[in-house]
């Protein structure tokens, strides 16, 4: 199994070729040549190291791969360094910044911008109902009434319609920031439209997740169906784990950390993001295909990918002690997963 080696070939340096090779690269972006993507704009730096074309198409793409901590070195760069346009920037670390669970980071860039009057007037109430967001994901539960609902009766209908509108439109962003609405206030008068969206068959399952979330955390004792990926199964949300227990609970962090944090910790790194992101679109289904040794070779076979090696799957699987038809189905799972991109918030 070959080594990442992060030298690079020397160029020769061509007029325009800087422009050509972004232009390839946010090309491949689309495609979901994710690998052929960061080849390309890391070419292009090379060419032109002040475009901040190309920081953000790398900040993308490696967003997409999971490479979470990457991306958000490369947009917290373009702040200090002022590239780029700054809200757009801003935006994109924020979006990074809420990923990696880092909600006081989040509170505390919403704050200064804010005290210090850099938000244009139409972003400015999408940027304080992320303030709102990154506040009550920080603090602990609350407790909350199950008897009595003090808002107003008309207030609740408007806000009824309001979600069941932002549920009929496929903009995952407002969907995001609508639910993000309920999370400091009782869900109950919502139960109906929010039971109806997690057992339809549509619905994307990262607002899925971020349902079940916050029924969780509102301690929601009773029964509710979930459908995910043709999957369909009952939950009591009060009863089930955070998300990062029920991805730590999977096993296949632990597989993969044994095997390669030590001998290289910014390939795990990078694995972990990846693992991450899949189980918490799978939440809080147990995988309905594979074993951990399975995912662990399958994720594993991944990464290697993304760094432009072709080793075959059945190295990994061998390497974690699963049969290699098994990996391979993980694998067309995982390819399935791939094709569900996050939302921008």
């Amino acid at each position: 199994m070959k080594k990442r080696d992060a030298n690079k070939d020397n160029l020769i340096l061509f007029p325009g070729l800087g422009k050509r090779l972004l232009e390839k690269g946010l090309d491949y972006l689309k495609q979901q040549k994710y690998r052929d993507a960061i080849q390309c704009l890391e070419q292009a730096l090379e060419h032109e190291p002040e475009n901040s074309d190309i920081y953000v198409g790398l900040i993308l793409v490696h967003y997409e791969t999971g490479n979470l901590k990457q991306a958000k070195e490369i947009a917290a760069e373009m702040l200090r360094s002022g590239r780029g346009d700054y809200i757009q920037v801003i935006e994109m670390y924020l979006m990074i910044l809420v990923q990696l669970n880092e909600y006081r980071e989040v509170v505390t860039t919403i704050e200064g911008l804010l005290e210090d009057r850099e938000i244009p007037p139409d972003k400015h109430e999408h940027f304080v109902r992320m303030l709102e967001f990154g506040r009550k994901m920080q603090d602990a539960p609350q407790e909350y009434e199950t008897e009595e609902v003090h808002e107003d009766e008309a207030q609740i209908h408007d806000d009824e319609q309001e979600i069941a509108n932002l549920f009929a439109t496929n903009d995952i962003n407002k969907q995001v920031m609508a639910l993000a609405s309920l999370t400091n206030v009782n869900i109950r008068p919502f139960i109906k439209i929010l039971q109806d969206y997690l057992v339809s068959q549509e619905g994307h399952p990262f607002l899925k997740t971020m349902t079940v979330n916050i029924l969780r955390e509102q301690e929601y004792s009773e029964e509710i169906a979930i459908s995910k990926f043709g999957w369909e199964e009952s939950f009591t949300p009060a009863h089930l784990p955070d998300v990062k227990e029920y991805i730590e609970d999977r096993g296949v962090l632990q597989l993969l950390a044994d095997e390669i944090e030590n001998d290289d910790p910014v390939l795990y790194e990078q694995v972990q993001s990846l693992v991450e992101r899949y189980f918490f679109l799978m939440y809080p289904f147990k995988a309905r295909v594979g074993m951990p040794a399975a995912w662990a070779a399958a994720v594993h076979f991944i990464a290697n990918e993304y760094y432009g090696f072709d080793d075959p799957l059945n190295e990994f699987a061998n390497l974690y002690g699963s049969h290699h038809d098994e990996a391979a189905k993980v694998l067309e799972f995982i390819r399935e997963l791939e094709e569900i991109s996050y939302p921008i918030i």
